[in-house]
Parts: structure tokens; C-alpha cells; sequence
């Protein structure tokens, strides 16, 4: 799959995820063979670009592959503004979220707020796409609701105006992630248009990434909330495309190895008290699945010094071995 100059080496990418998919997740996913990792959404208004939090979601010191950054708002002019400063920054392409269904945002009309009023998303795209001169793409949901699924129909404003590839989640804003995701609409956007799709929503294992890509024609699949404490899933399902099997599992020791790695990481890139806060949702994650780990997880959230997590982490792996 080409978006503009870049080739990606594998049909998986990241899915833009607030709090999520920051500097140390994004490596890490891109290492277990994503072909793209999308930063996390960077408001299109000005006056928080130099905050600490809006630093941090466009810092890209060091990282490998291809450096897509979204960007979120509901005014054209802003938006082609947030674009060229990314751009300055480094961004090698700019996505425009339109699917983020959280209530915070679409209050302000961004998000998939937007999609009601597609003559908005066609300002917002044209500005957008003239402003940089690196690719732009788009990410949007099936539609608003349920009885107003016009994905098509914004697909197609969005070709017109020169996005050059379209992530779709199979669900409308007021489905937020409740349900299952359909991918009928998908399908029907690929066939509707020539840029590349990319099919999003409830991807969480190898075979789903099979079917969904057979099923709906989509160039590539997103992964999100599937890759939450399980990364290696890049692996599994990269493995399952190219060779038709599964992959030999991860030895334990190099999970654990990956999982001290990235709490490490996490107290490096945000410093030591924002560090130890975000490693706790991380881990949480990791051991969700973990009866061993469930008194494992309410101790590690009541440690407060970066040593003491990885100490902790240390012990509790010794212990289950």
C-alpha cells in the first residue's frame, strides 16, 4: 500500500489513540511489524501547541518509519494551520481525524461531529490539502448515527479533494464503541472510490484481519484497542498474512522483557511522575488477562517511584516463572 511517496512494508497500521499511541507505544507497535503507527490527535488550536502535552504528541526523536500526525478541529483555516505546523515539525504526513466520537470533542464540531455537515468537511479538506505539501489523509466513521450512514458520500468529497488515503471505522459516531463494527459500509466506500481504504474496528486477532480484508477489498487494516497491552499483535497478524499461519508464540521472558522495557521508556519520555502515572494503565493492560496478575495490579497502582514499578514488575515475573 502507497500513500503518496511512502510504501508501507506491511498492510497494518496503528490507530490514532489519545493517551495511547504516544513516542514509546508507536515504536514499539512499528518493532512487532505495524507499517505505520498515527500519532495522537494535536488540537488545531494554536494556543495549546506549547503546552507540555502537545510537545510530547509531536516529538519523533529517533523514531523509525513513516511520521503521520493527525490533527483535530472544526475550523478550515485552523486546520491548514496545524497542518503547515506539523509539517514544520517534522510530519511526513498529515491525517485529519473525523472519527473521534468522544463527547469533548465533538462538542467543539470536530471529530465525527463533523460528518453532519459534509459541505465543512470539503472547506476543511480543501484547506488542509492545500496548505502542505505532503499527503493528506482522512479518518472518519460509517456516519453520524445508525439511520444516517453517509460514509460514501464523504468518501467521495474526499477523493475529490485530494486525500490521498481514507481510514474508516465501522461504526457511526453514536454507536461509540458499543455493538460490533459492520463492515458492509466499508466495502461499499472501496468500491465507491480509487484512493487507498483502510478498515478499522474490532480487529483483534489475525483471522479478523483476514476476513475483513477479503470481505470489504480495504488496502489495509487499523488496529486500535486490540494492540492495548498485546503490541505483539502486529506480529501475529503480519505473520498470518504473509505465510497463512500462525506465528510461534513469544517466549514469556521476551514479553516480560518488552513489558519492563516499555514501563522504562514511559518514565523516560514523560518524566518520573507523569511516567509512573501512564505505565500504570499500561500494565493494567498487559495483565488484564492475567489471574495472577489481578492483586499484582492494584499494588503496582498504589507505587509512586519509577524503581519501585520496575522492582515490582521484576519480582512479580520471578514469581510466576
Amino acid at each position: 500500500m502507497e500513500i503518496g511517496p511512502y510504501k508501507l512494508q506491511t498492510p497494518l497500521l496503528v490507530a490514532p489513540m489519545a493517551g495511547v499511541t504516544d513516542r514509546p507505544f508507536r515504536t514499539l507497535c512499528m518493532r512487532m511489524g505495524a507499517g505505520m503507527a498515527v500519532s495522537e490527535m494535536m488540537s488545531s488550536n494554536p494556543r495549546v501547541w506549547q503546552s507540555d502535552k502537545s510537545l510530547r504528541r509531536m516529538d519523533h526523536e529517533g523514531e523509525a518509519g513513516i511520521r503521520s500526525v493527525q490533527i483535530a478541529g472544526a475550523d478550515p483555516e485552523l486546520m491548514a494551520d496545524a497542518a503547515r505546523f506539523n509539517v514544520e515539525q517534522g510530519a511526513q504526513i498529515i491525517d485529519i481525524n473525523m472519527g473521534c466520537p468522544a463527547k469533548k470533542v465533538n462538542k467543539k464540531m470536530a471529530g465525527s461531529a463533523l460528518l453532519q455537515y459534509p459541505q465543512l468537511v470539503q472547506e476543511i479538506v480543501n484547506a488542509v490539502v492545500a496548505a502542505v505539501a505532503v499527503p493528506v489523509t482522512l479518518k472518519i466513521r460509517t456516519g453520524w448515527e445508525p439511520e444516517h450512514r453517509n460514509g460514501v458520500h464523504i468518501a467521495r468529497i474526499a477523493e475529490q479533494s485530494g486525500i490521498q488515503a481514507l481510514a474508516v471505522h465501522g461504526r457511526t459516531r453514536a454507536c461509540m464503541y458499543k455493538g460490533e463494527a459492520e463492515y458492509d459500509t466499508i466495502r461499499a466506500i472501496k468500491q465507491a472510490v480509487s484512493i487507498p481504504v483502510i478498515a478499522n474496528g474490532d480487529i483483534d486477532s489475525p483471522e479478523k484481519a483476514r476476513f475483513v480484508l477479503d470481505y470489504t477489498g480495504a488496502d489495509a487494516v487499523m488496529v486500535g484497542r486490540a494492540a492495548q497491552g498485546r503490541p505483539w499483535i502486529f506480529r501475529e497478524i503480519r505473520h498470518f498474512l504473509e505465510q497463512g499461519t500462525h506465528p510461534e508464540p513469544l517466549h514469556p521472558q521476551v514479553e516480560q522483557a518488552m513489558i519492563k522495557e516499555h514501563v522504562a521508556t514511559l518514565h523516560i519520555f514523560y518524566g518520573a511522575v507523569m511516567g509512573v502515572r501512564i505505565a500504570r494503565k499500561h500494565v493494567g493492560w498487559y495483565l488484564k488477562e492475567s489471574d495472577a496478575g489481578r492483586d499484582f495490579r492494584s499494588k503496582f497502582n498504589a507505587l509512586n517511584e519509577a524503581e519501585q514499578q520496575l522492582d515490582a514488575l521484576e519480582c512479580y515475573f520471578a514469581n510466576i516463572a
